[in-house]
């Protein structure tokens, strides 16, 4: 019988810009499992820090005799444009998922499943497990999956609010929307006329 096995990676950290104003920083999780308590084998998704404390304290109200491993501490001297803060808490968010995704238990929640294997947030999570959206958790899973095969990395940088896995256009079959400007960061580049 083949060993088990669960390899979660927490990655390529990478600054998002929330407004002018705010940026936040999320991560990649990368999961890779022949377990049978994923509905994926692999999948990648980025969360953020808050994102993570949401679903510990979601977690520990249904496990309430568990003892949770901690988060990296939440400091008010984190420092986004300090590599070092950055990859400390990389690996802290790693060895937090890495201590979960031990537990029998906690696998059995489904919100851990829709955090590490979708892209939904956390609200939609709590809506889709406790039956209030017309998807079902496996659903959310496999849709997420397709999704991820047709569309680049870029394009989850798409406008906020879209993060609802149904409004996704079906109409493009490449995936590539040739109007995307999130790739140029919102500069319009320069007509090619203008040579000084």
């Amino acid at each position: 019988h083949l060993q088990e096995f669960v390899t979660v990676l927490v990655r390529d950290p990478r600054t998002q810009k929330e407004d002018s104003w705010h940026s936040y920083i999320d991560y990649e999780i990368f999961i890779h499992t022949n377990s049978m308590c994923f509905t994926r084998k692999t999948s990648c998704v980025r969360r953020r820090f808050r994102e993570f404390v949401w679903l510990r304290q979601r977690l520990q109200s249904n496990a309430v005799l568990i003892q949770l491993p901690e988060l990296p501490s939440k400091t008010p001297f984190f420092n986004m444009n300090n590599p070092h803060h950055v990859d400390h808490r990389r690996q802290g968010l790693q060895e937090f998922l890495e201590k979960i995704l031990q537990d029998a238990l906690l696998l059995s929640d489904s919100r851990l499943h829709l955090f590490l294997q979708t892209q939904l947030s956390p609200e939609d999570i709590e809506a889709c497990v406790s039956g209030q959206t017309k998807y079902s958790v496996a659903d959310a899973i496999h849709k997420f999956a397709s999704l991820n095969r047709r569309f680049p990395i870029e394009d989850e940088e798409r406008k906020k609010g879209e993060n609802d896995a149904d409004s996704y256009s079906e109409s493009s079959s490449s995936g590539l929307r040739p109007s995307d400007d999130s790739i140029s960061c919102g500069c319009k580049p320069s007509p090619a006329s203008e040579e000084s």
